[in-house]
């Protein structure tokens, strides 16, 4: 039998789903869960109607833990939660971290600012893995690295993949988790460089309800 079981429902047939290809990279398994797409949105709403195997929830303000406690309490999946790393920093991080994995997160995320000392601090502190966002070939790649970090996550826009590739070529057993965009040639091209799992961004909600909308215009 080659063909998947599919089940659904006629109520939770309109979910965002991540592009197939997707499922063509290796994936990263934590704790035993084999993550392949993360999907980054801080809205509940589409959190609780996706088929990504993740969610990367980071935001740009300050992190909050009652912002974190709801999403983790929303979620029907694992999540990664912002911790800042940019103006929110230092033992406020280390705080949001602990609390984050108090609640159930299954990992945190650092901005690109984050000084090395902090990835070391964390390592320490907590027990689930330490990711951080990366922005440039530029960026101090082998410093992260000998900090402890675990999971990179790839953010270079139109030169993501060159960002892998660079990853990959420092270290080739390093976790990345890269953006891929929305086309698919793009996000091969991604996973062709060496990344294991992509992160996917949903259309916004305003998007997905245009399309409702214009079906129940036209019944009228």
């Amino acid at each position: 039998m080659t063909k998947v079981p599919s089940f659904g429902s006629n109520l939770r047939k309109n979910i965002v789903e991540v592009p197939e290809v997707i499922n063509t990279c290796s994936g990263i398994r934590v704790f035993g869960q084999l993550l392949k797409s993360f999907l980054f949105s801080t809205d509940v709403a589409i959190i609780r109607n996706t088929n990504a195997n993740a969610i990367i929830a980071v935001y740009p303000f300050t992190p909050q833990p009652s912002i974190s406690h709801a999403l983790i309490l929303a979620a029907d999946k694992p999540i990664f939660c912002g911790v800042g790393g940019g103006i929110t920093t230092g033992k406020r991080s280390l705080e949001l971290a602990m609390h984050a994995e108090f609640q159930g997160a299954l990992g945190v995320v650092l901005n690109k600012p984050t000084p090395n000392a902090l990835i070391a601090r964390l390592k320490q502190k907590i027990d689930i893995p330490v990711t951080i966002t990366i922005v440039s070939e530029k960026d101090d790649i082998k410093g992260r690295i000998a900090a402890g970090v675990d999971i990179f996550n790839v953010s270079g826009a139109g030169k993501t993949a060159d960002i892998v590739r660079r990853i990959r070529d420092i270290d080739n057993e390093i976790a990345i988790l890269a953006t891929g965009g929305h086309i698919e040639e793009d996000i091969l091209r991604t996973i062709e460089a060496g990344a294991n799992a992509i992160s996917y961004t949903p259309p916004a909600t305003s998007e997905l309800f245009r399309d409702i909308m214009l079906k129940y215009r036209s019944e009228q």
